[in-house]
């Protein structure tokens, strides 16, 4: 099985130098994208690869590429973005590659910014992501000290600048409008779309956003081809796929795997199942912000279209396991006052809606709750759903609440009739939420 993305990273180990990185086979893509292929090529490889966004949206790659203005007329300088901050709940790929492999990341970059003709490029990463931070300082200076950064890149007359920005950090940078906002000084708000970003971005020019995991397929894609790509994935999307695991499993942790590979393999393979004396209950699929899932789809492939048909999104790819002994209710509650907290204030529906949500929950889980309650958590999930807010925070939010109220409802009604939490009487547990 090809591992390209994970095949460098020594676990408990410093990333590869430059010199080492190279030796491997590093900057052989940057260099044939520069001195033997057009953007146009590049950009028409990469749609060919279908290679989608590995930061939760599955927005085509090479797609949105194609929608920047090209040629001569076209507005300048343009922008590449790399989202690195990585701050959904139970997720944490990105920040295996960004420790592990900081020259792939940037070898991606040179690609990615000469295919959308760039000349400045940001890697917009989480604060707190410190030793990120260091081995993406070292390998930037690296690569300006070899010429790979910097003007007339490999002798093609391209230039290069690239910049490392340590967010200060919101939930909220997740969505690319906020986080150029973010990048501008300004307010992390989302902005109005259309214009979109890839034709008016950051400073009012053309801006491709782009996740880490994302970019850090641009190399192998150049190097070995569109068809190899889709030949690695077990679906119609190409590539491989890091998948996380989180939860009571007995082998907690991020795996390169074959995109296409079902729940049951991740959890039961790689996780090695779950922790002795506890059940397999219910799995957030791809992070905090995606749709519980059952038993029932422990077989349904972990793909961009398997995982809507199946009622839930890919999302991250890293999920959430969830055990017989965890009280649903209070993992929901744990959740909201999460997603209560990094609402941006901008829209009314998630300013005022999350807060309600979170208070409804409270009383529900300390014993306080009255059954005309599940309706009223049903409303906020239809009123803060697709379309009646600004961006997709609270939509996000709502999915594990309208999933966990369609699959276990009878706990929702069990903690209102007994008046307390069943399973943190049961368990000796506290609130989740505390």
């Amino acid at each position: 099985m090809e591992r390209p993305l994970t095949k460098n990273i020594r676990p408990q180990k410093p990333p590869l130098s430059l010199a080492d990185y190279e030796m491997t086979g590093g900057y052989q893509a940057a260099r044939k994208a520069l001195t033997a292929m057009g953007p146009e090529e590049i950009t028409a490889e990469v749609k060919n690869s279908n290679l989608r966004g590995r930061g939760g949206a599955g927005f085509p790659t090479g797609m949105k590429w194609g929608f920047v203005p090209m040629g001569k007329d076209a507005p300048v300088p343009k922008y590449l973005v790399v989202n690195a901050d990585e701050m959904e709940p139970a997720t944490f790929k990105d920040r295996l590659l960004l420790e592990g492999d900081p020259h792939q990341l940037i070898e991606g970059i040179i690609i990615s910014a000469r295919a959308i003709e760039a000349e400045t490029a940001y890697i917009f990463l989480r604060k707190t992501y410190t030793t990120a931070s260091r081995h993406i300082r070292t390998a930037i200076a690296e690569a300006y000290e070899k010429g790979y950064l910097g003007r007339n890149i490999f002798g093609t007359g391209f230039n290069l600048e690239l910049h490392l920005h340590e967010s200060a950090g919101r939930y909220i940078c997740g969505e690319e409008t906020a986080l150029l906002n973010a990048l501008e000084g300004k307010r992390a708000i989302p902005r109005n779309k259309p214009p979109f970003p890839p034709v008016v971005g950051l400073w009012g020019k053309p801006t491709v956003t782009n996740n880490v995991e994302t970019i850090c397929n641009i190399p192998h894609i150049i190097k070995n081809g569109a068809a190899w790509h889709r030949s690695l994935s077990r679906s119609s999307d190409g590539g491989t796929k890091i998948y996380g695991a989180s939860g009571k499993v007995r082998r907690p942790g991020a795996w390169e795997l074959p995109l296409g590979t079902t729940i049951r393999e991740i959890i039961e393979e790689h996780a090695g199942g779950m922790k002795d004396g506890l059940s397999f209950r219910a799995v957030l699929p791809g992070g905090a912000s995606t749709s519980l899932l059952v038993a029932e789809h422990l077989d349904v492939k972990m793909d961009f279209n398997a995982m809507s048909r199946a009622g839930s999104r890919l999302g991250t790819g890293t999920m959430l396991v969830i055990d017989d002994k965890t009280c649903i209710v209070g993992l929901v509650l744990n959740l909201m006052r999460f997603f209560a907290r990094e609402s941006c204030g901008w829209c009314t529906p998630c300013r005022e809606g999350l807060p309600w949500t979170v208070r409804l929950l409270e009383a529900i889980e300390q014993g306080r709750g009255r059954p005309e309650d599940i309706e009223r958590l049903r409303m906020h999930t239809r009123l803060l759903g697709p379309g009646r807010t600004f961006c997709a925070l609270a939509p996000g939010a709502m999915e594990p609440l309208q999933s966990a109220l369609n699959y276990f409802e009878d706990d929702f009604n069990r903690h209102i009739k007994e008046r307390r939490c069943p399973w943190r009487q049961e368990t000796g547990k506290q609130d989740l939420g505390k």
